[in-house]
C-alpha cells in the first residue's frame, strides 16, 4: 500500500506539475494540491483494510500457537511409577544414546557419578553437553540405554518427585515479576522468611539485597529487570540452596560478570556444591579444574575422561583447550 501511495503522489505531482507549468486546462498549483489530498483520501481506506488484514493474520497465527499448547499432552509417568522423597545422588549412564532427528546427538554415553562427586562436561558447541542435562532432568526420553538414579531406572520414577531432588542454576537466570523474597522462596514454597534470608546469606546475596530500598520486598520486573546479571545469578543460587537438592546441574554464568561478583558467585557455588552430586557445563576451564571427573565430548561421544591432571597428561583435546586458553591470555 505504501507503494500505491507513493506511486499516486509521483504521478499527480509529475503530470500536474507539467500541466501547471504549461497552464494546460487551467491547472494550477492549488488544483494539484487538492488532487494530492483526494488521492490520499482514496488510498486511506485501502490502507486501513490492509492493516486489518495483517492484524487478522497475526491473530490467526497466535491462535494457532495457543491451540497447540492447549492440545499438548501432559507428561505421564509409566504405570506403577515409584515415588521418591529423598535420594543419595548416585547417577549412572549406561550406553545412553539419543537423537533429536535422524542424526544421533549422543552415542554410547557411559559414566557413573557417586554421591557428592562433581562431573564437568567440556566440548565444542553441539557436542551434546546440554542434551545430557536434558536427559537427566527427564525433558526428553532416551532412545537407547539406561539412566539410573540410586540404582533405579529413571523412567520408573515419578518425574515430579525426581525433579524435586534436582537443583538447576542456568547461565541465564529466570526470575519472575515479584519480590526478591518470592523469587528465592520459589525453590521451596513452604520455606519461612528466615530460611529464605539464611539461603541468601549463604549465596552471598544478602549484602546487596539489604542495600536495596525495599530489601527483600523489592519488586523485580520480569526477567529480573532493575538488578545486574551477577545479582540475578546470586538470587538463583539462593533459590537452589533453599531447595536443598541432592543433585545439582550448573551452567556457569560468569562470562560477562565483573571480577568481584564472579568471586562471590564462585564462593556461593562451592557452598552449594558441598556434599551434593554436581554436573557442570563448563565455559571457563579454570572453574572446573577441581572437578572429580571431566568428560570431554566430541560429536556426541565421550572421547576423554579423568581429572584435570589426568587429561593434561594425556595431551589430547582437553590439553589443547587449556593450551589455547593460556595462549589467548598471553596474547
Amino acid at each position: 500500500m505504501n507503494v500505491l501511495n507513493n506511486l499516486s503522489f509521483t504521478v499527480i505531482a509529475g503530470i500536474g506539475g507539467l500541466m501547471a507549468i504549461n497552464q494546460t486546462a487551467g491547472v494550477t498549483v492549488g488544483i494539484m494540491v487538492v488532487f494530492v489530498e483526494y488521492s490520499r483520501q482514496f488510498t486511506r481506506p485501502l490502507n486501513d483494510l490492509a492493516n486489518q488484514f495483517n492484524m487478522l493474520l497475526s491473530a490467526l497465527a497466535g491462535a494457532e500457537r495457543v491451540f497447540d499448547i492447549i492440545d499438548e499432552q501432559p507428561e505421564k509417568d509409566v504405570p506403577d511409577a515409584q515415588s521418591i522423597h529423598s535420594i543419595k545422588g548416585s547417577v549412572r549412564f549406561k550406553h545412553v544414546g539419543f537423537s533429536y532427528g535422524e542424526t544421533p546427538t549422543l552415542k554410547d554415553i557411559s559414566f557413573e557419578a557417586r554421591p557428592g562427586e562433581t562431573f564437568a562436561f567440556v566440548g565444542p558447541t553441539g557436542a551434546g553437553k546440554t542434551t545430557i542435562i536434558n536427559l537427566l532432568t527427564g525433558f526428553y526420553p532416551i532412545n537407547e540405554g539406561v539412566i539410573e538414579i540410586d540404582g533405579k531406572d529413571m523412567t520408573t520414577l515419578k518425574k515430579e518427585d525426581l525433579r524435586k531432588q534436582l537443583g538447576v542454576v542456568l547461565q541465564d537466570s529466570f526470575l519472575f515479576q515479584g519480590t526478591i523474597m518470592e523469587n528465592i522462596r520459589y525453590g521451596r514454597l513452604e520455606a519461612t522468611d528466615q530460611e529464605v534470608i539464611e539461603a541468601a546469606k549463604l549465596a552471598n546475596a544478602h549484602g546487596f539485597i539489604s542495600y536495596l530500598p525495599g530489601g527483600y520486598e523489592t519488586i523485580l520486573q520480569q526477567d529480573g529487570g532493575g538488578i545486574s546479571q551477577g545479582q540475578k545469578q546470586l538470587i538463583s543460587i539462593a533459590r537452589a540452596l533453599l531447595a536443598d537438592p541432592a543433585i545439582l546441574i550448573l551452567d556457569e554464568a560468569t562470562s560477562s560478570i565483573d571480577t568481584v561478583t564472579e568471586m562471590k558467585i564462585q564462593e556461593a557455588l562451592k557452598r552449594l556444591m558441598a556434599g551434593r552430586t554436581s554436573f557442570v557445563i563448563a565455559h571457563r576451564l579454570n572453574t572446573i579444574e577441581s572437578a572429580d571427573t571431566i568428560l570431554v565430548l566430541q560429536e556426541g561421544r565421550v572421547t576423554e575422561s579423568g581429572s584435570h591432571l589426568d587429561l593434561m597428561e594425556q595431551r589430547g583435546f582437553y590439553y589443547e583447550l587449556q593450551r589455547s586458553k593460556n595462549m589467548d591470555a598471553i596474547l
